[in-house]
């Protein structure tokens, strides 16, 4: 009797539960996700990759979203990617950088690309020493992005978005700088260019042109004074390996000492046997990536070719590689100019200037 003079009651708060639970939307949990980035290098050897800061899907994907944010600077008018763009092979076209206030920056846009292979820090004079360092030092220069860290988070943190991501990245604790750095560090060790045409020719899919072979004979070839019709353009001592790079900080001979503006890696050791020395770069994708040198003075590849040809200045912290040749330069003839341009040239990977896991994501 109880049961049926109260069932109206308890049938009408069934129905009203049942009602609340269509109108109500299940809530999603935000969870830290652990799947690992499985990082495609091709033909290249693995890389020693940070034992503390291991890539996953969701870290690569905050780097990438920080990488392409405006927030990061001061005026919410600059990213990342302003300086570093990816058609321009992750360098920039101008000579130097603008910053958020205009001012030119002091140095050309490093190109960014198969950074997980770098041993030997970064910038032209390596002044951060891992590329989570490297990462958040633009944001507070005032020539660049010119904003403090400190409101870098807090505009992180009134966004919805960016909570999740980090969460989704790194699990609780919230957005902090290291997270940030860790999180672009990931996403610029994902930046790989592997397949150029000169890497599909080393995997016997295709075939170089008469000129091309021609010119990677000359960029083998050693520097031979006595013999100038064996003599060759000698590029591998600073550009060689599968990576076209020594990782090595050397002065190419640019500018006599009274004219060495820019000190270079001696700004950062201390030590005057580094004077004018810079990072030695890639040739990877070296024809979309002028200007060229680390002042962008050169515009054009034959530039690059005739300083080392016929412009080379002595200084005391010069390389013997590249003074040795003051007296009789190269021997390059046009021909043999045009060959080396030509192999220089399928270095260019259109695959990482067009790869849409580097474009923004927004």
């Amino acid at each position: 009797m109880l049961f049926k003079k109260y069932y109206p009651l308890l049938l009408a708060l069934l129905f009203l539960a049942i009602a609340c639970g269509e109108d109500e939307e299940p809530m999603d949990v935000i969870m830290k996700d652990e799947t690992p980035y499985l990082l495609d290098h091709g033909q290249l050897p693995a890389p020693d990759l940070p034992e503390d800061n291991a890539l996953t899907v969701q870290g690569v994907e905050l780097g990438r979203m920080l990488f392409y944010e405006p927030m990061l600077s001061k005026d919410g008018t600059q990213t990342c990617a302003t300086c570093h763009r990816q058609p321009d092979g992750f360098s920039d076209s101008l000579q130097f950088s603008l910053g958020v206030e205009g001012l030119p920056g002091k140095r050309q846009a490093m190109p960014i690309f198969n950074m997980a292979w770098h041993t030997n820090e970064f910038f032209w004079d390596g002044r951060a020493h891992l590329l989570r360092d490297q990462a958040i030092l633009p944001i507070q220069d005032p020539l660049e992005m010119n904003e403090t860290l400190d409101n870098v988070i807090a505009k992180l943190n009134a966004s919805d978005l960016y909570k999740d991501q980090f969460t989704r990245a790194f699990g609780e604790g919230g957005i902090t700088v290291e997270r940030m750095a860790l999180a672009m560090e990931q996403f610029m060790l994902s930046i790989i260019s592997k397949d150029s045409k000169y890497d599909r020719y080393l995997a016997g899919e295709v075939e170089l042109t008469e000129s091309e072979l021609r010119g990677l004979e000359l960029f083998e070839t050693e520097y031979n004074p006595f013999f100038p019709e064996f003599s060759g353009a000698d590029c591998a001592h600073c550009h060689g390996g599968i990576q076209f790079l020594n990782n090595e900080y050397m002065n190419n001979g640019l500018d006599e000492a009274m004219d060495q503006i820019d000190i270079g890696r001696e700004e950062v050791t201390g030590d005057p046997a580094d004077r004018a020395k810079f990072k030695v770069p890639s040739l990877r994708n070296i024809a979309v990536t002028a200007p060229y040198m680390h002042d962008g003075r050169f515009q054009t590849l034959e530039e690059v070719i005739e300083h080392y040809n016929s412009g080379i200045k002595y200084s005391p912290t010069a390389d013997p590689t590249v003074t040795n040749t003051i007296e009789s330069g190269l021997f390059l003839t046009e021909q043999d100019k045009e060959d080396l341009i030509n192999f220089l040239k399928t270095l260019t990977d259109e695959m990482y200037l067009s790869n849409e896991a580097y474009k923004s994501p927004f």
